[in-house]
């Protein structure tokens, strides 16, 4: 696996080094000459603890959890006040662990993030499906949520006791959103684990859209090396079949597919923190993306409130971009979205896609992963596929790699990727 990415790396930046992250930051960080910026904060509490799920995350302690909210909020004016005036963002993300659990005080962190932020594109946020009561969804409506993200996994008895969790009931979800409104209910499934099936798929996303659900997301299982999951891989040939199988399927119902693995049934309802040029997270374990550097705070609840009150940033890690290696990240998480536009890739990197990576383009296009039509190159079925195999490798070489050192190591000195 690590072959692979580093072969690909080297490729496509032309470049042998590597990705380089080090104990090191800037005080002032350059968000003022952003554009398309968007907002991360990680709430890391849970009441208990998946053991498939690779997040940053404990369990929840009310005392704690309050001194964290304290910390974040601490940390959103050490970093808002550093350039005047209110910055125009997109779109603000909560995500955690459980957000939830810290419902009462989500207004007083979006209170703070808009003295600094303009937010034009609306305020998601994660949430169990045990949170998925109507006196809560109010709450968190009432303090500016305008979209939610419901991680169900399955609604099938056999693949929640697989995962180690509990029944959901379709009945109740609906019960609640049909008694409050957000522009986007998105639920979120997991695909590829042991014996699952296109039927077993597609009750999932049609019991989804039937209980209150206009976007759903299909996400493939990765088994992380540092979890507890026991959760056997499926095999490679299983998985493209069900992923094309549930790809055809939405979009012969006439759901519009927004990204790799997800699909609304109502214009305008979408959900992912992950399809920005740039943002800032605020709270453990966030990372932060600008033109030329990408920065992630430790994952360590206490170290990052010890900083945060001693008025020094907890990043833990931070990479200065080559102009290569930016490239190749803005071009990975821009496919995400299944397309990319020449015309966007001009303007942030001011040359021509088709000057810095044209044989790469005419290959994928042989290749079959990728069609054109003026300027906006879109994945094929097979290019989707082979996206999502090869970011299994990037999960496994990078993401697995990274985060199980800064679980052990609060601020490593160096990581090399």
């Amino acid at each position: 696996m690590s072959l692979l990415t580093s072969l690909t790396r080297t490729w496509l930046t032309r470049s042998w080094q590597p990705f380089t992250f080090k104990n090191e930051y800037d005080r002032i960080l350059p968000f003022a000459e952003c554009d398309h910026l968007g907002l991360y904060v990680h709430i890391p509490f849970c009441r208990s603890i998946c053991s498939f799920c690779p997040y940053c995350k404990m369990r929840y302690e009310k005392d704690l959890c309050d001194r964290y909210i304290d910390a974040l909020i601490r940390e959103i004016h050490m970093v808002g006040s550093q350039h005047p005036g209110r910055k125009e963002v997109t779109s603000l993300y909560f995500g955690g662990g459980t957000p939830a659990l810290a419902a009462g005080r989500i207004g007083e962190i979006i209170q703070a993030l808009e003295e600094h932020f303009s937010i034009s594109d609306g305020i998601g946020l994660e949430l169990h499906p045990d949170d998925v009561r109507p006196e809560l969804l109010q709450k968190l409506k009432g303090a500016g949520v305008t979209r939610i993200s419901i991680g169900i996994q399955s609604f099938g008895d056999r693949y929640q006791k697989i995962l180690g969790r509990k029944r959901v009931d379709p009945d109740a979800l609906k019960a609640a959103l049909d008694r409050v409104h957000f522009d986007t209910v998105s639920m979120d499934f997991i695909f590829a684990l042991p014996g699952q099936t296109f039927e077993d798929l597609k009750s999932d996303i049609d019991a989804a859209f039937s209980c209150g659900a206009n976007h759903v997301a299909v996400y493939p299982f990765i088994d992380f090396t540092f979890t507890e999951s026991r959760v056997p891989a499926m095999k490679k040939k299983e998985k493209r079949a069900l992923l094309d199988a549930i790809t055809k399927y939405c979009l012969g119902r006439g759901y519009t597919r927004s990204s790799i693995w997800t699909f609304s049934s109502e214009s305008g309802a979408v959900y992912s923190s992950m399809t920005r040029e740039n943002f800032i997270g605020f709270g453990c374990s966030a990372t932060s993306l600008f033109r030329d550097q990408f920065k992630i705070n430790t994952f360590d609840v206490a170290s990052y409130c010890r900083r945060i009150f001693e008025g020094d940033p907890a990043t833990s890690l931070t990479i200065r971009f080559t102009r290569r290696q930016r490239m190749v990240y803005w071009l990975f998480w821009t496919a995400y979205s299944t397309r990319v536009r020449e015309e966007d890739f001009e303007r942030f990197f001011g040359v021509s896609l088709r000057s810095m990576y044209g044989s790469e383009l005419w290959l994928a296009k042989k290749m079959g992963f990728i069609r054109e039509e003026k300027g906006v190159y879109e994945m094929t079925l097979k290019g989707a596929f082979y996206y999502h195999y090869y970011e299994n490798f990037y999960t496994l070489a990078y993401i697995d790699k990274m985060w199980g050192i800064m679980r052990k190591e609060v601020f490593p000195e160096k990581i090399l990727l």
